[in-house]
């Protein structure tokens, strides 16, 4: 039985276009290993990932949108390769079409509203055939794609079969709330006219803002982020205080399988014996010969979106800082977004050749490069909720230039720090002033005290960011709600091979299908 289903848009390796997506391709993994059989369920895109695996439709059922029947199937990854269940919800007319929330141009879809709440419809349509007895402990929703849920299980008589079960709402980014006008309200499933203030957050309708209300409980990524959105969340603060009874902060871990300098099949040398400087020296020879920049300039990169939230926009500045002024410091960029932004890097890609170059796209596995070849990562970031590439970025030796937010505060303390805990460069402000200086600090170091920073270096990669130190906090969220979560699955045997942990999980420990239940509306396929 699945005790606890992630819910979610994005789940890595299936779509993803940033943190969301690693993390829900994390959790349930993680928490199956630990003997607690969970899965994941997301909207089935026109992706390549998607479209390359084989699914097995394993309920079949129809949800109305404002009187309008929409057809859908909810697969199953078959074979379970991603070490627990994979779900997806195949809606014809919605979700197959390229990209997850925008075009291939980069416009966001016009029909988000009518997407999002078919999908969560569905998945609700789904676990109604399900016998209680079968129903998962915990519905863990994450963002404001799935944020209706829990007062849909509330308030819509529809699905009020599923209130007993405990909802979980992860916050993994606060600035994409999901408001919409009560011009669309009709787009709702029927609810309890008692219901509608719950929906209702400065005039319109705030799916985030709902779920903060109605959820049993509501995490953050981060133990900072969630002291942050108390002081400055786009007006959803006096919400914030008002329920932090049930509000927790829990740092995000990384799955450090994937993320293995010893095994890591997308970098050009993998970490052996231990040799840090010598890994560190052959991938950096082999980022700088593609790039065109000099291996004896400390290298420092950015991996992550175009985009105002990431503070992107302040680096085009910072680095013609360091290169008019003939600092011998080389700088790279790998990511996509506005296009100002990308502008501005194309400009200064022609201008500074062998001195900075960018790689305007998503490209998974040259990240994995980039942060074994790089010196330094720097995250000027506006808003970060969590960060996961600062902690990719010490597990490959790769030390953090970092501003002083969120995640960012609680994973990188100051190299400065005198308990001689510091794992990186931090700056307060967000100007080009200080992330300069932190920047210049950071080379500094690098050419006057090597000693240093081989040390830094080979602190950073015994840092344990592991999920391993983070799912027993989930547990104990799921626990106090009252849900029996507990280990019914042979939990991983202790040990690794060449640094990856064993398994002791079968694919025969992981069901194709839930027990099976005919209804009137609902019709259930034999896999």
């Amino acid at each position: 039985m699945i005790q606890v289903l992630h819910i979610a848009a994005e789940c890595y390796p299936a779509a993803k276009t940033g943190g969301l997506g690693d993390v829900v391709g994390s959790l349930p993994k993680y928490n199956t290993q630990a003997g607690v059989l969970s899965a994941a369920i997301l909207p089935k895109y026109d992706l390549r990932w998607i479209n390359n695996q084989e699914w097995v439709t394993v309920f079949e059922g129809t949800t109305w949108i404002n009187w309008q029947p929409w057809y859908f199937r909810i697969q199953q990854q078959a074979g379970n390769t991603l070490g627990y269940p994979l779900f997806v919800v195949d809606i014809p007319g919605l979700f197959d079409r390229p990209g997850i929330y925008n075009d291939p141009s980069g416009r966001p879809y016009g029909d988000e509203i009518t997407r999002y709440i078919a999908f969560q419809q569905a998945v609700l349509e789904w676990l109604m055939s399900f016998p209680w007895y079968h129903r998962p402990r915990v519905l863990h929703c994450h963002d404001h794609h799935t944020a209706l849920i829990p007062w849909m299980i509330k308030y819509c008589p529809a699905y009020q079969q599923l209130a007993p079960i405990p909802t979980v709402f992860t916050i993994h980014n606060a600035q994409y709330q999901g408001a919409f006008s009560w011009r669309n309200g009709h787009l709702l499933p029927p609810y309890e006219a008692a219901a509608r203030n719950l929906l209702d957050w400065n005039g319109a309708i705030n799916p985030m803002a709902t779920a903060i209300k109605t959820a049993w409980a509501v995490t953050t990524v981060s133990p900072s982020y969630l002291f942050e959105l108390h002081q400055n969340s786009l007006g959803l603060e006096p919400l914030f205080r008002q329920e932090w009874r049930k509000q927790r902060g829990i740092l995000n871990g990384i799955d450090v399988q994937v993320w293995n300098p010893a095994t890591d099949p997308a970098i050009q040398h993998r970490l052996e014996g231990g040799k840090i400087a010598e890994f560190k020296a052959q991938n950096k020879r082999a980022l700088c010969e593609w790039f065109g920049l000099p291996e004896d300039y400390p290298l420092v990169s950015f991996i992550g979106r175009l985009v105002r939230e990431k503070g992107a926009d302040l680096l085009p500045d910072v680095y013609r800082r360091f290169i008019y002024a003939g600092a011998r410091v080389s700088f790279l960029v790998l990511g996509t977004g506005e296009n100002w932004t990308e502008d501005q890097f194309r400009a200064l890609a022609h201008e500074a050749r062998g001195r900075f170059n960018a790689v305007l796209d998503y490209n998974e596995a040259l990240a994995h490069q980039i942060y074994a070849g790089s010196d330094f990562l720097i995250m000027p970031s506006r808003v970060e909720p969590c960060g996961l590439n600062q902690m990719y970025a010490m597990r490959y030796g790769t030390i953090p230039i970092v501003r002083a937010v969120g995640g960012l505060k609680d994973t990188v303390p100051d190299i400065g720090e005198p308990d001689g805990s510091g794992r990186g460069f931090r700056f307060e402000q967000f100007n080009v002033e200080d992330a300069a200086y932190a920047v210049y600090r950071a080379a500094s170091m690098w050419y006057n005290d090597p000693y240093t920073t081989a040390a830094v270096r080979e602190r950073i990669m015994r840092v344990d960011f592991s999920w391993e130190n983070t799912i027993e906090q989930y547990f104990a969220v799921y626990r106090s709600l009252g849900a029996y979560i507990e280990p019914m699955l042979p939990a991983s045997a202790e040990g690794s091979v060449d640094g990856v942990p064993k398994t002791a999980i079968t694919e025969e420990d992981l069901p194709i299908t839930p027990p099976r239940r005919k209804t009137a509306h609902r019709k259930r396929v034999k896999a």
